[in-house]
């Protein structure tokens, strides 16, 4: 049954325009569409549209964008790039699909076409992570299945919400990349944290900032726990190696006749999953 109000061509002229051809794409007014605000693609680079927009008057859009029926319309659920330059090159109408989908949906499908086309920047891509898990109740399980990422890539990404705003900006305008931004974490002190992120923007390597937090966290270290002398060079490497494959913070501390090994984890879904990969089934 069709819907009624405020829906122009809307379904009629899509049950109508594909009564022998079902899920072909039809010709829907500009006017009619509006972008997703829960699209997690923020940016638009200007230049990419211009070229885009050059291309649409050439060859036309080749791939139609894919919306959703709303009150007074449609909403955009993939294609907002396209549909911004094809009103650059002063199209009136563009080829679309018309599918029936919730909100978590149209997140979820939004989410996976900028990820396979690496449209997003490190902080879009958490902050989409986030909404599944928050708004939509997904686990990192389910998000990262969803996605088609791992379970870890996820968790990893989600982490880099945890910097101040200062820095998330920093990250979002591309000043520092993501494994800056992940080292950071590593600076338990705001201020250090503050000044190692301007040595990554003035172009510091990713190693050479890993090598600043482990120095600093030495530093931190208490009296105690560390035994007289220098602290070798291995364990500053042990805990790069180890927080590197483990996907989070690790500290190795050095005491006087034993050590502290300490990790970070993030929920209690990311200590499940930590305590799963020490687990060997076969030792019961």
């Amino acid at each position: 049954m069709a819907k009624k109000g405020g829906l122009g061509r809307g379904l009629d002229a899509l049950f109508t325009d594909n009564a022998q051809q079902p899920g072909s794409a039809v010709e829907i007014r500009i006017s009619e569409i509006e972008p997703n605000r829960m699209q997690p693609r923020r940016e638009f680079d200007p230049e990419m549209l211009r070229e885009l927009s050059e291309s649409i008057k050439l060859h036309g859009i080749l791939q139609p964008l894919l919306l959703r029926p709303m009150r007074d319309g449609y909403q955009i659920v993939a294609g907002e790039r396209r549909w911004r330059a094809a009103r650059m090159a002063g199209l009136e109408s563009v080829p679309a699909m018309i599918k029936e989908l919730d909100d978590a949906q149209t997140m979820e499908i939004a989410l996976i076409e900028n990820l396979q086309r690496e449209d997003l920047n490190p902080l879009e891509e958490a902050e989409g992570y986030r909404t599944l898990m928050e708004k939509y109740g997904m686990t990192q399980e389910q998000a990262a299945l969803r996605v088609g990422k791992s379970r870890s890539a996820v968790a990893n990404a989600v982490r880099l919400l945890a910097l101040p705003d200062s820095l998330l900006e920093m990250l979002r305008e591309s000043r520092i990349s993501a494994g800056h931004a992940r080292t950071l974490l590593g600076f338990e002190d705001k201020e250090e944290q503050r000044k190692a992120a301007e040595l990554a923007a003035q172009g510091i390597s990713v190693r050479e900032l890993e090598r600043l937090s482990m120095r600093k966290k030495n530093e931190e270290q208490p009296r105690r726990r560390r035994s007289p002398g220098l602290r070798p060079a291995f364990y500053s490497e042990v805990e790069l190696s180890l927080s590197k494959a483990l996907g989070r913070k690790v500290r190795v501390m050095q005491g006087r006749n034993k050590g502290i090994l300490e990790m970070d984890f993030y929920s209690a879904e990311d200590l499940q999953a930590l305590a799963n990969r020490f687990y060997d089934p076969e030792e019961d």
